[in-house]
């Protein structure tokens, strides 16, 4: 029997205008804006509505807007899904994740992932990091680059999501990224490129906004959730509460494993993949690795009242 698995985006699949149309053809839909508004103590769902986009893209503001918007598809479609038998989220889609799996409250996600995305910009100051996406080259050669580049600078530079065959970001000081890119051009790197970020997330970087998160973390209460998560850090399904806090702390400055994620879902045989919330970046990371080990998946991306078709 087929095996099914909930994505959940992260970062960059945010966009004005986002969840509009669900929140008019949804009361559920509607109902998961009004919590936020309520959680956050101002109308993200506004901001959400119409922007402007500077001021979405704020890391405070945009993880608290993709959650609100991965939520209140889970909300208002879950019914029509198959249920899960695992779940996963890129990096602030973990959050996500948890939600939709009942383990995490969403007015406590929605306060804690505002306060993330602030603890995770105010970490490095703008200009001191970076973060560069390096295309066509192996894990093993992208870490030797950066371990060239730290070497070379005296800096941090990592690699810090490890999305799919042939596409690893970095992160680091801006100077370190800049050596890393470098020497990943003599490692016969096909293409790389500087991200628009404002923070080199998932790096040792982070580590004063993990200092800042683990007690809001250990704060907050974790039930087991429906089925396994397969969480960041450790590529690793979970159910275990304190195991699921435990990975939300961890994931702050270490690397996204997605690759590996999307690996251990496809050895555990799941061919359904539905990614709910905004974008379509995950649905096509699924597609491309399924191909790449010769296997035929199901990839939808569900997050506007046109997607549901896709259900038949």
């Amino acid at each position: 029997m087929s095996k099914v698995a909930w994505l959940f985006p992260g970062q960059g699949s945010q966009a004005v205008g986002m969840g509009v149309a669900l929140a008019e053809a949804e009361p559920a839909a509607r109902a998961v804006l009004q919590d936020a508004d309520a959680a956050l103590g101002f109308p993200i769902s506004k901001l959400m509505a119409e922007g402007p986009e500077d001021t979405l893209k704020l890391t405070e503001h945009t993880q608290p807007a993709i959650l609100t918007h991965s939520t209140m598809v889970v909300r208002a479609w879950a019914h029509r899904l198959p249920k899960p038998d695992f779940a996963a989220g890129h990096s602030l889609g973990e959050y996500s994740a948890l939600v939709a799996l009942g383990a995490l409250g969403f007015q406590d996600a929605v306060r804690t992932v505002r306060e993330r995305g602030r603890a995770m910009q105010e970490a490095v100051p703008v200009g001191v990091g970076a973060m560069a996406a390096i295309l066509g080259m192996s894990q093993a050669d992208v870490e030797a680059s950066c371990a060239e580049a730290a070497a070379a600078t005296g800096k941090i530079v990592v690699p810090a999501n490890f999305n799919g065959p042939g596409q690893i970001v970095i992160a680091g000081h801006a100077e370190a990224v800049d050596a890393a890119l470098e020497a990943a051009k003599t490692r016969g790197g096909r293409k790389a490129m500087k991200l628009p970020v404002s923070a080199p997330f998932h790096s040792p970087l982070m580590e004063p906004a993990q200092a800042r998160m683990e007690p809001i973390l250990r704060g907050l209460t974790f039930k087991a959730p429906i089925c396994p998560l397969v969480n960041n850090v450790d590529a690793a399904a979970i159910s275990e509460p304190e195991a699921l806090r435990n990975g939300l702390v961890r994931q702050i400055p270490g690397a996204v494993r997605w690759q590996a994620t999307l690996d251990l879902l496809l050895d555990q045989g799941v061919t359904s993949y539905f990614e709910l919330g905004p974008g379509k970046v995950l649905a096509g990371l699924v597609k491309r690795q399924a191909k790449e080990r010769g296997l035929e998946v199901t990839a939808l991306s569900l997050g506007a009242p046109e997607d549901l078709a896709q259900l038949g």
